[in-house]
């Protein structure tokens, strides 16, 4: 008895971004990066292509993360003290594909940089480093207005992609990005509803959907990864289904959810059954990273080199398969 065909055929594709530009389109970025395109759920080559492999960016902070492990500060060295520094090491030792800057110091409660600080930091990692920037704003809606416009305009011409805008605060940096030539970041907390509306409110201020991508929050892994994972891949599947205002490409950000948990974090001293951290941690943070590319994250942000250079083998093969 013959076999039924299972195949799904899908009618849509997720939109293609491209991150980055070089020379040639008025920047100076060495590299560049496009991710989405997929036609297929993640990997599933049998069912339609997927051009674009995940890319791993690496997270620098404006500011020394002072609340980080400290087997994960001893794995990046003393370079977190410098941002260019930082962002250097990230292209040239750790094998990132992106930096993912985050502006930490300017948070009131972390810094309070101004935004002439911040929008030097962002020229200081563009001329340290050839990679397209992520520009990562502070998690403070006001302090946020204020400073990212003026990143954008630092770094325009660079086809950065800038984040995040979220349902209630969105016209500030949408209005900036679109002046700047940037792509956008639009941010949801676990709902497709939501998602979908930060979407379209960008659309109406004339934004161009091809170039932006979702940020649906992320979970580690023993931390509602399962809800996530879920809600992501609901979202692809309406995007291949047809919905225009979902098929945008996903960004996750891997390392900094990954970090928060006790399990990746704690001491062999505080947990003799859990074993060394060293390890421990790289293992959390790629574990929960390996987990979210099954759902279709196009842009995973990490912290551990270790961890990154492991997921990175497993995107390659899963591109073979």
């Amino acid at each position: 008895m013959p076999l039924p065909d299972a195949t799904e055929r899908w009618t849509m594709a997720i939109n293609e971004v491209t991150i980055g530009a070089g020379p040639d389109d008025g920047g100076t970025r060495k590299s560049t990066v496009r991710v989405g395109g997929e036609k297929a759920l993640p990997y599933m080559h049998f069912e339609g292509p997927t051009p674009n492999r995940t890319v791993v960016a690496m997270e620098v902070w404006d500011c020394p993360p002072a609340d980080w492990a400290p087997s994960l500060v001893d794995a990046l060295g003393d370079v977190v003290n410098s941002p260019a520094e930082w962002a250097k090491a990230c292209e040239e030792k750790f094998g990132a594909e992106m930096i993912c800057l985050t502006l930490k110091g300017a948070h009131p409660e972390f810094g309070d940089a101004s935004p002439d600080d911040s929008a030097a930091v962002v020229k200081s990692v563009l001329a340290a480093t050839g990679l397209p920037l992520i520009i990562w704003g502070c998690d403070h809606d006001e302090k946020d207005n204020l400073v990212l416009p003026k990143c954008s305009q630092a770094a325009a011409g660079e086809r950065c992609l800038i984040g995040t805008i979220k349902d209630d605060n969105y016209k500030t940096l949408t209005a900036a990005c679109l002046a700047d030539g940037h792509n956008l970041i639009g941010e949801s907390p676990i709902d497709i509803n939501i998602a979908k509306q930060v979407n379209i409110l960008a659309s109406d201020m004339g934004f161009p959907l091809e170039r932006m991508v979702m940020f649906p929050s992320t979970g580690a892994l023993g931390y509602g990864i399962e809800y996530v994972y879920s809600i992501q891949e609901r979202g692809r599947l309406a995007a291949l289904g047809g919905d225009k205002m979902m098929a945008m490409p996903v960004i996750c950000q891997v390392g900094q959810e990954a970090w928060r948990a006790k399990e990746a974090k704690a001491t062999a001293e505080e947990f003799p059954q859990w074993g060394n951290e060293t390890d421990r941690g790289a293992l959390w943070e790629m574990t929960t990273a390996v987990t979210l590319l099954q759902a279709g994250a196009d842009i995973i942000v990490m912290r551990h080199p270790k961890a990154v250079a492991a997921t990175k083998k497993v995107i390659a093969q899963l591109m073979k398969d």
